[in-house]
């Protein structure tokens, strides 16, 4: 398994990281992509031969048409595809909330495993225009005991501050790996650029009361930022 940041790789480095990934996880993959390029194509070719026109000038349109179609449709699967097969690959391990939330765009602070215990249940924090945002993952008794604990103490700091807090997981009221940053981007607009000066030397001062902590042992997968450009489709 390759152990590379896809972030780190070139872009058709990615795209053959992306397909072997899928892959492995459908062996039809190929076979997939490739009848989407049929129908993209024929929908393409379609379209155009149905405007106005004749001879040589709507033979063009129909290539062309075609070649767009068969282009996009593939893409448009291909992007889908690969994402779902990226989550799959890293939901449930320690740190996935981290990888899943790399997709974010800038704007967004996320510092990882504020707070953990020996059960490997983490709570992540994200900063950004909804204020605070506190993500955990694991077991949800485990984790609601955590969010509460990290809760009260970024409110010892940022009194005034809106703090959101989010479960990572694929139980009742938890947020599937795929659908966490969209979660959270939606979250809107609750605090002025100007002010997240102020928060992040506030929480700061707070994460250097920690102490040195470990980051609890196990897996921790791959950013999927570097995928980014490639897995926005939903």
């Amino acid at each position: 398994m390759s152990q590379t940041d896809p972030s780190q790789m070139k872009r058709s480095q990615q795209i053959r990281e992306m397909y072997r990934i899928t892959r492995e996880t459908d062996r039809l993959f190929g076979l997939k992509l490739l009848l989407a390029l049929v129908i993209g194509a024929a929908i393409g070719a379609g379209l155009m031969y149905l405007l106005p026109g004749h001879g040589v000038l709507q033979t063009i349109f129909t290539v062309v048409g075609g070649l767009i179609g068969a282009f996009l449709l593939m893409v448009v699967y291909f992007s889908r595809r690969s994402q779902r097969a990226a989550y799959a690959r890293i939901d449930g391990q320690p740190g996935a909330a981290v990888a899943a939330l790399g997709m974010l765009r800038r704007g967004w602070t996320t510092t990882p495993a504020v707070a953990f215990n020996r059960n490997q249940d983490i709570v992540h924090r994200v900063v950004g225009p909804p204020g605070v945002v506190l993500i955990g993952e694991g077991d949800p008794k485990g984790v609601r005991q955590l969010l509460d604990a990290e809760k009260k103490k970024t409110r010892r700091v940022l009194p005034d501050i809106p703090i959101h807090e989010l479960i990572a997981g694929n139980g009742e009221g938890e947020i599937p790996l795929a659908k966490l940053s969209g979660k959270v981007m939606k979250l809107g607009r609750q605090v002025a650029g100007a002010d997240l000066t102020e928060v992040f030397q506030r929480l700061k001062a707070l994460d250097s009361q920690r102490g040195t902590v470990p980051i609890p042992k196990g897996p921790v997968p791959t950013s999927m930022k570097g995928q980014r450009g490639n897995l926005r489709g939903r």
